[in-house]
């Protein structure tokens, strides 16, 4: 069944003969299989008479996947790397599946999934490395509606244990941050995960509470602004580029604003809006800003004006070496 999936997924129309002849079982095994994937939730359309076969077409939701072991192997992959930043965006989705398919996939096949992750090296988008292993565990508890505890070393490198209910998990400014009901304390709390040690489910069960406004991306937003932090950036820029492309660009890590048109006679005529983001490193909105590729204006801080001139600088006055192309050589 598993190749006859593989063959439909091509999404071309087979001939019922042919397909039974590619996978050497008879129509009647055919048809007994295609009413399994049927039952599974894939949409196989058949036609009858002489020339009658099969073909997959795209459903209204996603059905069961079988997968085969490489497969199987290259997602759980794939998706660590989606959670260590490789691609923005999507770091919270990527943890919900990947809590959901390591629960699912046999012990030989999570062993082969943590040696390729042992030896390739992902390339976050910045902020503190997180084990995704830690993600996971507290994605499962918290869809287990199961409390977890934990030692927490606050900004000032005091320890302290934890028991938490947890609620969700969010990326914001390249930090993982949990957001739940401290037990202890008997109030909403926020968590950074790199400062998380030894995670533990207690066996204990909980009552889903509802988190104060519904948005556990703002909650946390809110949470990072009331921190004092001498070392921290308040930035805000002015960006000549329509609303939607610089939200794409800095995702849940900052907030973007309308401002209105640009002047009709001025570079970057068009849309124009207001760029703010909270960051310790101001490499992060050097970073977002390039990939928008707009002109803009930097409102404040000063530092992030200056940081921009030294980076320019660096770029401006560099050049390749004769003789060996203008990026590295790959084997």
């Amino acid at each position: 069944m598993l190749r006859l999936l593989g063959l439909l997924q091509t999404h071309r129309y087979w001939a019922g003969m042919e397909l039974a002849d590619r996978l050497g079982v008879s129509p009647r095994t055919l048809r007994r299989d295609v009413d399994r994937l049927r039952e599974l939730g894939y949409p196989v359309q058949a036609s009858r008479g002489v020339a009658g076969g099969y073909q997959l077409k795209a459903g209204a939701a996603v059905p069961p996947l079988l997968l085969d072991d490489d497969e199987a192997v290259a997602i759980v992959a794939g998706l660590r790397g989606a959670v260590a930043g490789s691609v923005a965006g999507i770091e919270e989705a990527a943890v919900r599946a990947l809590a959901k398919v390591t629960q699912v996939i046999p012990p030989r096949l999570r062993h082969r999934a943590d040696a390729l992750g042992a030896y390739t090296v992902p390339v976050p988008l910045g902020g503190p490395p997180v084990d995704a292993g830690l993600l996971t565990a507290i994605a499962l508890a918290a869809r287990a509606s199961e409390q977890i505890r934990f030692g927490y070393t606050d900004r000032e490198g005091a320890v302290t244990r934890r028991r938490v209910e947890p609620d969700r998990l969010v990326s914001l400014g390249g930090r993982w941050y949990l957001v739940g009901w401290d037990v202890d304390r008997a109030d909403w709390r926020t968590f950074r995960l790199d400062r998380i040690a030894g995670p533990l489910t207690t066996g204990a069960r909980f009552r889903p509470r509802e988190l104060p406004g519904g948005d556990a991306a703002a909650f946390v937003r809110a949470a990072v602004r009331a921190v004092p932090r001498s070392g921290r950036h308040q930035v805000d820029v002015l960006v000549r580029a329509p609303v939607a492309d610089v939200a794409r660009a800095v995702g849940q890590w900052g907030t973007v604003e309308p401002e209105g048109p640009a002047a009709p006679d001025g570079p970057g005529d068009g849309d124009r809006c207001r760029l703010r983001m909270a960051v310790d490193d101001l490499a992060w909105p050097m970073l977002v800003l390039a990939s928008v590729g707009a002109p803009f204006e930097v409102l404040g801080p000063p530092e992030l004006t200056t940081y921009l001139r030294s980076v320019a600088g660096l770029f401006g006055g560099s050049r390749a070496a004769p003789g060996t192309g203008a990026g590295p050589r790959t084997g």
